[in-house]
């Protein structure tokens, strides 16, 4: 045996050594740095910090952001992932105005920025993120009154005017704004008056709502792409949004998705889920650009979802319908003059509710079968759905 030599990592090319060290956490990273030299040159390859979750580092401060910020952190970020103190019982704020703009020096390619419970009532507005960022989620953050606000100064008024004559070179000024997708989840802080502040965005196409319950229909109403005086206004650069309601909390709150009533120009994509289905669901038919419905996270009754596809078939360009873990209720026997109405108009839909009582999958079938005769140029797809037989007893098909 005294033959072989003993092997470890130093027989190793960097390489592979690198392709091990990306399987450990940031936390990891950091100990494994302290080994020996060579062991910190490569922990400090920027191959290992293009995407960095510091969420499930606790006891997170500002001492060891500025530390990562100044070690580690370089051109190669792409994703980072923070989490504040909102929560901590020692609170405090650690993002400060000198370390996101250190960031966005050192890290010019950052592009998705993702906080966590983060107060960011200390900065007065989102200006001071990195101007590279394209993707920015929030989740039970807490927010200034201004923060999405985009006022340039006066110096930059001529540098605005002469990006926008450049329509071709995809360009924004280089004091605005130039996040793609604005996602937000569970920011009981978030209002009508942020949302307004959003229509001044330049290049926002994508906008998630979720568990937003102080937004409201007059706000969403407000801020809907329409015609006006001067052109188009409000978010009509928006191509897709999503708004879902699955918390409790503002339960008895009339739901947002009431403010698609007026339509929405350009609008290509709506994804409505929890308490906001019922109510935004019959008004997708108005908006006349839409090519994509989304439907999930809860319960339909069947007469409800065929009545409301068949005004889909008024969009010209409608192409997908999907439902995501949503519980069909199939119609009850004494429908009433409404629905003797629909199966009069339908001979389909007579048909195929004959053989529904006790049968989910069949329902299921049927519905899909009625709806593809409806919306033949659509696709339709039924993801984790159920049927619900009666309120106190569930048949679950999944599909």
């Amino acid at each position: 045996m005294d033959e072989f030599p003993t092997c470890n990592l130093d027989y190793l090319p960097e390489n592979i050594l690198i392709d091990v060290l990306s399987y450990l956490s940031v936390r990891e990273l950091v100990r494994a740095g302290r080994v020996c030299k060579r062991w910190r040159r490569l922990v400090k390859d920027q191959k290992l910090w293009r995407l960095v979750d510091l969420t499930a580092w606790k006891g997170m401060t500002s001492r060891i952001l500025w530390v990562l910020l100044r070690q580690y952190l370089g051109c190669g970020l792409r994703y980072l992932r923070l989490r504040g103190l909102l929560l901590s019982v020692r609170g405090g704020t650690f993002l400060s105005e000198a370390w996101l703009k250190a960031l966005s020096t050192k890290c010019p390619r950052l592009s998705k920025l993702y906080l966590l419970h983060a107060d960011l009532r200390s900065l007065p507005s989102c200006q001071l993120l990195p101007p590279s960022l394209k993707v920015l989620e929030l989740q039970g953050c807490e927010l200034p009154q201004g923060f999405f606000n985009q006022d340039l100064p006066a110096s930059s008024q001529e540098q605005a005017t002469s990006s926008v004559k450049q329509k071709g070179t995809g360009q924004s000024s280089p004091s605005g704004i130039s996040i793609e997708c604005l996602i937000f989840n569970n920011v009981p802080s978030f209002k009508d008056q942020h949302l307004q502040s959003l229509t001044s965005w330049e290049r926002l196409s994508r906008l998630e709502l979720c568990d937003t319950f102080r937004v409201t229909a007059n706000g969403l109403r407000g801020c809907a792409a329409k015609e006006g005086l001067c052109g188009l206004e409000g978010l009509f650069r928006l191509k897709f949004l999503e708004m879902s309601i699955t918390t409790r909390q503002g339960y008895q709150r009339p739901m947002a998705s009431l403010g698609l009533e007026t339509g929405w120009l350009g609008l290509e994509e709506l994804s409505l889920g929890g308490k906001e289905v019922a109510p935004g669901f019959p008004y997708a038919s108005r908006l006349k650009d839409l090519k994509r419905l989304y439907l999930k996270a809860c319960t339909l009754d069947e007469l409800q979802v065929v009545h409301n596809c068949k005004m889909l078939r008024g969009l010209p360009g409608f192409l997908r319908l999907e439902f995501l873990d949503v519980v069909f209720q199939p119609r009850r026997g004494g429908g009433g003059g409404e629905g003797e109405q629909e199966k009069e108009q339908e001979g389909e839909e007579e048909a195929a509710d004959g053989d529904n009582e006790g049968k989910p999958d069949k329902l299921i079938g049927n519905l899909r079968r009625l709806l593809a005769v409806m919306l033949p140029c659509c696709t339709l797809a039924f993801n984790n759905c159920s049927v619900q037989l009666n309120s106190n007893l569930g048949s679950n098909l999944f599909i």
